[in-house]
């Protein structure tokens, strides 16, 4: 690093390692010299001659900043030193924390050591933005300058996943896990391979990301030069398709959206796919449901519909009869269960009445949420799978309108469809980024549940398979301590001050805990394996729509849909032309 930092970069004097003070080689304090001035997260550098073994350069970045009157002993003196009668002089000083000692000699810095305020090269080389190969841009430091994040810590070559916490609302954590994905489409770090990679992005609350390929109304010139300054158009993301579930009580299945009008396909299972892929399981994908006894019934009962479902004009047929919707299957199976001769066959000898009241009762209080979402009256041949590989290179999958039990039986059976797909493919390209909002909803760090399954093997073995996880949730001492651990790259925006204190935030330094209680909306605090110290970055306002008010024209892509290219006679059900009933 010595060698690349040139004079032009160092000419910047900010002080002088302080003496008063023990200078170790990983923290040291810093002297401000009269008419400079240091602030956190400022990167500086200094150097130390050693004796046949040439100049040591220190860089590091500032974790605290004090100010101090020498001369004065009593507090009350400050009142007669702004007067003037006391003598005495204001004195501030820089606490550095070391990023990077070069060559790898742990000296401390010579008391009395010229410090620099590091810039272009040197700043790089402090932050070990020279070292990635794959930098993908994050926002900007407190100094204005780009910030980089390791793709190679995100691409799973070396690491994967992304944990995102912080306050709803203020934390702008979805905003973030946007804004990172749209940096690693459109930064080249993935080369030919941004192609054919692919994101997954549930939305859960409001149709604020129903609008990603929309241009945002409010952009303006100084969001349009962040966006140059980190190297990024300030565009919309180019290739969106947006699917959301069939309004309540529509027999023709169309998608229970609001704001946009064009460009969203309706997502849903038929009955005979609900039977033959045991999706049972993920009617009872709450925690709680794990630690009941009924959990026994469930795959005794999902795979005894596999084994006996036949598919049937569009629902299935079970023992002669034929079930044309979700609460038809229900009370079936509800029915096979309290009879006596049957319960035997459907959910084993040994379960015993009070578990299968048990199951019945959970079972019967799910068709109010599903019964839009498993169908027996959609054509099974009309497009209806949330499927990324055949979708755009952005799949939203709205959830806003579903009840929690609906949202995550999708949440949870399209995460298995993916993974499983990723698994037979066989290899890690192209990548498939998942976001998924309030992680601590779907894998709680207590308890076991089907869905926090499939999220544990994403964290585990997604990096092999391609699958990024990019998790976001309000209190991350509340998600499953593996998915966390597994999450080579941490973000935290504005805390709670309670959340602050836990010990899943221990790698913010002191001062950082403190400003997370007070972080404004696009500030954020980014822990990645090859920087010591996480740095404080700004991302540049979304230029892409984040709520309907801010969109603007919509692209002529968004007039593609499933729905609009389908064939017209698909929908009436599974029916030869001869039968069309007009």
């Amino acid at each position: 690093m010595a060698d690349e930092t040139g004079e032009a970069e160092l000419v910047d004097v900010v002080g002088r390692v302080l003496g008063t003070a023990d200078a170790t080689p990983l923290q040291f304090w810093t002297a401000v010299a009269p008419g400079s001035y240091l602030q956190l997260d400022d990167v500086v550098v200094t150097r130390r001659e050693l004796p046949d073994r040439g100049p040591v350069t220190i860089a590091g970045v500032v974790t605290q900043v004090r100010a101090r009157h020498e001369g004065a002993q009593f507090d009350s003196d400050v009142f007669a030193i702004a007067d003037g009668t006391l003598p005495a002089m204001v004195q501030e000083a820089a606490e550095i924390t070391t990023t990077r000692v070069d060559p790898e000699l742990y000296v401390p810095p010579s008391p009395g050591a010229v410090v620099h305020r590091a810039r272009g090269d040197a700043r790089a080389a402090a932050l070990h933005f020279d070292r990635m190969e794959k930098r993908i841009p994050m926002g900007t430091g407190r100094d204005g300058a780009p910030a980089y994040l390791n793709g190679d810590f995100l691409d799973g070559s070396r690491g994967a996943h992304v944990s995102i916490s912080g306050i709803s609302g203020v934390a702008t954590k979805t905003s973030f896990a946007t804004f990172l994905l749209y940096s690693v489409f459109r930064s080249g770090v993935l080369g030919g391979d941004a192609i054919n990679a692919k994101a997954l992005i549930f939305n859960v609350k409001g149709e604020d990301l129903l609008f990603l390929d929309h241009p945002n109304a409010r952009l303006d010139e100084a969001t349009t030069a962040a966006y140059a300054t980190l190297g990024l158009p300030a565009t919309p993301f180019p290739d969106v398709r947006v699917y959301a579930p069939p309004r309540t009580g529509d027999s023709s299945g169309t998608p229970d959206v609001s704001s946009r009008l064009a460009g969203v396909d309706s997502f849903y299972w038929t009955l005979a796919e609900f039977c033959e892929h045991r999706l049972l399981p993920y009617v009872f994908a709450d925690a709680d449901d794990e630690r009941q006894q009924y959990t026994m019934v469930v795959h005794s009962v999902a795979a005894h519909l596999a084994r006996y479902a036949q598919p049937a004009d569009g629902g299935v047929s079970i023992d002669g009869t034929r079930l044309g919707s979700y609460p038809d299957l229900v009370d079936f199976i509800v029915e096979r269960l309290t009879d006596e001769e049957t319960r035997g066959t459907w959910a084993g000898s040994a379960i015993n009445t009070g578990t299968v009241n048990a199951f019945a009762r959970r079972l019967i209080a799910s068709k109010k949420d599903l019964a839009r979402l498993i169908r027996g009256d959609l054509a099974a041949r009309r497009p209806h799978a949330i499927k990324t590989a055949e979708s755009a290179q952005v799949t939203v999958v709205d959830l806003h309108n579903l009840p929690d039990r609906a949202q995550r039986f999708v949440v949870g059976v399209t995460l298995k469809t993916e993974f499983e797909r990723k698994e037979k493919a066989g290899t890690a390209k192209p990548l498939l980024f998942v976001v998924l909002d309030e992680l601590n909803k779907y894998a709680p760090r207590d308890g076991s549940s089907p869905i926090k399954e499939v999220l544990l093997d994403i964290a585990e073995r997604g990096r092999s398979l391609g699958v990024i996880l990019i998790g976001a949730q309000q209190t991350a001492s509340e998600v499953e301590r593996r998915i966390v651990t597994n999450s080579a790259i941490r973000v935290v925006g504005r805390l709670d001050p309670a959340e602050a204190s836990r010990p899943e935030y221990g790698f913010l330094p002191p001062a950082q805990r403190q400003r997370a209680l007070l972080a404004k909306p696009g500030t954020m605090f980014v822990n990645q394996p090859d920087i010591p110290v996480p740095l404080c970055i700004e991302f540049p306002f979304p230029a892409w729509a984040t709520r309907p008010s801010e969109a603007g024209p919509a692209p002529s892509a968004t007039l593609r849909s499933i729905v609009q290219s389908a064939d017209p006679f698909a929908v009436v059900g599974g029916r030869s032309e001869d039968e069309i009933p007009f």
